[in-house]
């Protein structure tokens, strides 16, 4: 697996985080403060996030089967970044985990 598969997963995963801690945001900002301006910037930061949360599955899915994990692991990082912060978490678990082994060029092993 290349540095570069793990590179496309860590920006893709800061990238939905952030936005997702907008969102929340937002949302609070809309339904619970009532602010003026809340619901077009919750519009404009939901589209957004949606339309990057497919391409985080890609690449997480992408740096998942690249290293051979299992089911379950496979989709709590997929869920990641639908949980507010855990995407941040989550990234630097797996960062943690795989950056080892890329440097020393083995396999991944699968763990739960």
């Amino acid at each position: 697996m290349k540095k570069s598969v793990l590179t496309r997963y860590r920006v893709m995963a800061y990238v939905t985080g952030v936005l997702l801690v907008l969102l929340t945001f937002g949302m609070i900002g809309k339904y619970v403060l009532d602010l003026n301006g809340a619901a077009d910037f919750t519009r404009v930061v939901s589209i957004a996030h949606g339309w990057l949360y497919v391409v985080y599955l890609i690449f997480a899915f992408d740096l998942g089967s690249k290293a051979k994990w299992p089911v379950g692991k496979q989709l709590w990082v997929l869920l990641a970044g639908t949980i507010p912060t855990a995407a941040f978490f989550v990234e630097r678990r797996i960062s943690h985990e795989l950056e080892s082994r890329i440097a020393e060029g083995a396999p991944a092993p699968a763990k739960a």
